[in-house]
């Protein structure tokens, strides 16, 4: 969920191609959320294999990052550690709507309405513990680092971003600007063309940079500021104020030029005749201060083709034609960028 900047954000399109030597950290549950949400069959159900076992987490991350892979990019990916108390409250709040698209699920299928259907079950998706161990292996089997970091796995790739470990970091919510990262790319794992929800028609959907110290720049507004910004929208540790979106909030920071936590809560207070949540201060702390570790050298290797095939092939009952077939691409993706690494040093 995330943040909502909306509009506010400075978003640079990119290519791929334009990532190619690049090392990214990815958000590993953001993104493999997208992939149980979009990952679907048409009554909505996720991909499954013969054991009815759900297999689309296992389909995004394989080809996704194989097609990231082909184009040079260095792929890392950062899960979640244990989640702040403040946050239970969030997820309880997910469960609910979770447990209500059900609902909606199974009635749109009983009244024959498949579009309905699909988009009520895309909001379902669980990402369950199993899950997460098989998206690791098959990361581990692909040549992909696997980072686990203590708390929020955004506020860890944002450290990795600073401290010069990665290039960027890849997420689909704007919360990693709020950790500090100072680049951050958006659609790196859904780019393609994307259907029109109700509609006949697609829309390409490109990769986009966004550049902290730029939003900060032309918004201009402090960290801490833009911190406060998210407080008053709404986090995932914070419900916000009611009827206070990007642009109001940007308005309300700069009008009344707030420098302190405090004034932002007397502002609150006095405008909205609201107090926000006792707990305000350690969220807000815990966006500019966040728990994260120093990662070290990070452990890229070549793909470990058998290891690809038993978790894919023989476990799940991937088409092996179509497996083989990427992995060979993924090799050769490999060997043409050492090459060519070594051709660069060689000059």
């Amino acid at each position: 969920m995330g943040v909502d900047l909306g509009d506010l954000a400075v978003r640079k399109p990119i290519s791929l191609e334009s990532l190619a030597g690049r090392v990214v950290a990815i958000d590993a549950f953001n993104t493999i959320y997208q992939f149980l949400s979009s990952i679907r069959q048409e009554d909505g159900n996720p991909l499954m294999d013969y054991k009815g076992r759900v297999t689309a987490h296992l389909s995004g991350l394989f080809y996704r990052n194989a097609r990231l892979l082909e184009n040079g990019i260095r792929p890392v990916y950062v899960f979640d550690g244990k989640s702040p108390e403040f946050k239970r409250k969030t997820q309880q709040m997910r469960a609910a709507i979770k447990k209500d698209a059900e609902e909606k699920w199974m009635r749109a299928l009983e009244e024959g309405r498949p579009e309905d259907a699909k988009k009520f079950a895309q909001a379902t998706s669980r990402l369950t513990r199993e899950m997460i161990e098989e998206g690791k292996k098959l990361l581990i089997a692909m040549g992909i680092p696997v980072v686990q970091a203590p708390s929020e796995g955004e506020a860890q790739a944002a450290e990795m971003v600073r401290d010069g470990t990665v290039y960027a970091s890849a997420s689909q919510d704007y919360d990693s600007l709020l950790f500090g990262s100072p680049i951050l790319i958006r659609n790196l794992s859904i780019t393609g063309k994307r259907k029109i929800p109700k509609q006949d028609r697609y829309v390409l959907v490109e990769p986009e940079e966004i550049r902290l110290d730029e939003v900060l720049r032309l918004l201009g507004v402090t960290r801490e500021q833009l911190v406060m910004m998210g407080l008053l929208v709404g986090t995932d540790f914070n419900e916000g104020v009611h009827g206070i979106g990007p642009k109001k909030a940007l308005k309300a920071v700069k009008e009344n030029g707030f420098k302190t936590l405090d004034e932002l809560c007397e502002f609150v207070k006095t405008k909205h005749k609201i107090e926000l949540p006792e707990n305000i201060k350690e969220i807000y702390d815990f966006f500019l201060k966040p728990p994260t570790e120093k990662t070290g050298k990070l452990n890229f290797a070549k793909a470990n083709p058998e290891e690809i095939r038993r978790m894919l092939v023989d476990e799940h009952d991937f088409s092996p034609e179509r497996i083989d077939g990427t992995i060979a691409r993924i090799v050769h993706a490999a060997k043409e960028k050492g090459a060519q690494k070594r051709m660069d040093e060689w000059l």
